[in-house]
């Protein structure tokens, strides 16, 4: 029988950040950005809506 292999707190970071990441397809983008452009919502709203960091969008 193995023994699991202990995590080094770097893998166990890594390996939530990689299940935590949203990716975003690029219709997705087009689709937020065309939102922004509307000006139906500010882009502190629109980030909210979307979970998205003010400062990455």
């Amino acid at each position: 029988m193995k023994t699991p292999k202990k995590k080094t707190a770097e893998n166990f970071i890594k390996d939530i950040r990689r299940n935590t990441r949203r990716i975003f397809s690029s219709e997705q983008k087009i689709q937020i950005v065309m939102e922004a452009l509307r000006a139906e919502m500010s882009v502190a709203e629109l980030c909210r809506k979307y979970s998205i960091n003010e400062s990455q969008f």
